[in-house]
């Protein structure tokens, strides 16, 4: 499978949803309307691309935004600079295929483009999310907290890494 990551684009925001809400619960539930604000509201936003065909997506966030999400404003009223990855997903035919990583490399490539020292996230703990939390601790993220969200439905376990600058 040939991948390119580009940035995400207006035109693409209802297969990204689609590809959102087929990743519930491990991502947040959305609308197209709520992921075009993120982008808006986004420090970056790519895709991940495959013979023509979006297969993953990642947004991301630096301090300073107006998003009132629970982890979001964790990692705000703690850290000063960082670059908080609010969503990544891909479409299951896709999966462990590299895609991810590449989002990720991207990401963490802009980081240290913009001179942000860390990368920031969130994994459920409850329900868990074991293969996530796999994936993240074999890109070098660290547990730096946890907290219950939305109604103590959700229990997330907050993490970071340092991408330098």
């Amino acid at each position: 499978m040939d991948v390119i990551v580009r940035p995400l684009e207006q035109a693409d925001l209802s297969v990204a949803c689609a590809i959102n809400q087929a990743n519930v619960p491990e991502v947040g539930d959305a609308t197209v309307e709520h992921l075009a604000w993120l982008v808006d509201e986004s420090d970056v936003s790519l895709v991940a691309q495959a013979d023509g065909q979006l297969v993953g997506h990642l947004i991301a966030l630096c301090p300073g935004s107006t998003y009132t999400s629970p982890n979001y404003t964790w990692f705000a009223a703690r850290y000063d600079d960082f670059l908080y990855v609010d969503r990544i997903a891909v479409i299951a035919t896709a999966r462990h295929g590299g895609v991810a990583s590449m989002l990720y490399d991207a990401a963490e490539e802009h980081a240290r483009q913009r001179g942000t020292p860390m990368l920031a996230c969130e994994v459920n703990v409850r329900p868990r999310n074991e293969a996530s939390l796999r994936f993240h601790e074999g890109r070098g993220f660290r547990p730096v907290g946890e907290q219950e969200t939305y109604g103590d439905a959700i229990r997330v376990c907050l993490l970071a890494k340092d991408v330098g600058r």
